[in-house]
């Protein structure tokens, strides 16, 4: 039974089973950590100095709710929109905020948000809380979007498509065609498009297709928890429509009031540092994995991110990772991104030590099922 106080709104929700299996993990003595959407390595050094030099030199009041002009100049120029009059872009409280911004500017109660299934864990929930109603798509085959489904399921309530490539939980990433039939589509039907761009620094076998080359009204979300390791200093970016992001900033000043300030000043110095080391990094980390399961387990494509999506070899997603965490090794079961209790994620962030331990601990579990 609730407390007579706590909103209905919030009866949507519940902890996220991710943040279940992070506290889990502060519990067992040496776990396998292959649970968690984070990288592995550290902040690069050039944007831990600017940020403790931005602190030293007092900068840790509020700073402007669209964010320093200096990182707005440079994400302008990055995104190609410096000096254009139709698109704007502001600096938000990492992507969850600006997809929190976007959907509480943008969807009535009752207006319905498409999204592909599997879907980042917030999705469902963000919708629900800005009153709209969520509408999960199953993927195709291999989970890449099926545009037809798409279409076949716009009504006249449909008010956004929200889309995630390369993708969390799968690492699956759309081929240019399909992304830009998605960017037409909602562009004919007068739909808006928010692209989840969170993973576009890790793409491993073809370059980065954003819908917003497609489609001008894309509102496109981004920022730097994953390319740089900055998760919990919480810099992002939205950028869009002008009127839309003029909207999304009169409410981040009664939100979220402006992203971190020192953060904000090490963002500008993570934008003149290359990650490509890392990313070769990890597309090792993902070979290595596939080679030391594709024989026992179905992996779907993964091109991106850094995550393995392979469908559970017995039971259900739930019951095979409790088997895995009883044996000492996190993961996260499909269910908490899907309606399908038929796959698991894993992310290879990790050392190859973790992930040659991982490997081990799932070749006996699918050679000996329970």
């Amino acid at each position: 039974m609730p407390h007579p106080w706590i909103a209905d709104r919030t009866l949507a929700f519940d902890s996220s089973g991710i943040r279940k299996v992070f506290d889990l993990a502060g519990k067992i003595k040496n776990p396998i950590n292959l649970s968690i959407g984070q990288p592995d390595f550290d902040v690069p050094i050039a944007v831990q100095d600017a940020m403790i030099n931005a602190i030293r030199d007092g900068k840790n009041n509020y700073s402007v709710t669209q964010g320093i002009p200096e990182l707005r100049q440079g994400l302008k120029e990055k995104r190609g929109i410096a000096g254009e009059s139709e698109r704007d872009l502001f600096i938000c409280s990492g992507t969850s905020g600006g997809l929190n911004l976007a959907l509480m500017s943008m969807i009535n109660e009752g207006d319905e948000v498409i999204f592909f299934d599997p879907y980042f864990v917030m999705y469902p929930s963000l919708v629900r809380m800005a009153g709209g109603v969520p509408v999960p798509l199953d993927c195709g085959e291999g989970f890449q979007i099926d545009v037809g489904r798409v279409e076949q399921a716009i009504t006249d309530k449909t008010k956004m498509i929200i889309f995630n490539s390369p993708s969390n939980p799968t690492g699956v990433v759309a081929s240019e065609t399909q992304i830009k039939e998605l960017a037409e589509l909602a562009q004919k039907h007068d739909v808006a498009l928010l692209s989840d761009e969170i993973y576009s620094e890790f793409c491993y076998d073809d370059p980065f297709t954003s819908p917003s080359q497609f489609n001008p009204q894309t509102i496109v979300i981004d920022g730097l928890s994953k390319s740089h390791a900055m998760t919990g200093l919480r810099v992002g970016w939205v950028e869009g429509p002008r009127p839309l992001i003029e909207t999304m900033m009169k409410l981040q000043q009664y939100t979220f009031v402006c992203a971190p300030h020192p953060a904000q000043w090490g963002g500008i110095a993570a934008l003149e540092t290359g990650i490509e080391g890392h990313v070769a990094e990890y597309r090792e980390k993902r070979d290595k994995v596939i080679a030391g399961l594709q024989d026992l387990y179905e992996i779907p494509p993964s091109a991106g991110a850094f995550y393995l999506y392979p469908k559970v070899p017995w039971g259900n997603s739930v019951s095979f990772v409790e088997s895995a965490i009883a044996k000492g090794l996190l993961l996260i079961p499909g269910s908490i991104f899907s309606r399908h209790q038929t796959h698991f994620r894993l992310s290879y962030a990790a050392t190859d030590e973790t992930l040659d331990r991982g490997i081990d601990i799932l070749r006996t579990m699918a050679e000996n099922p329970e």
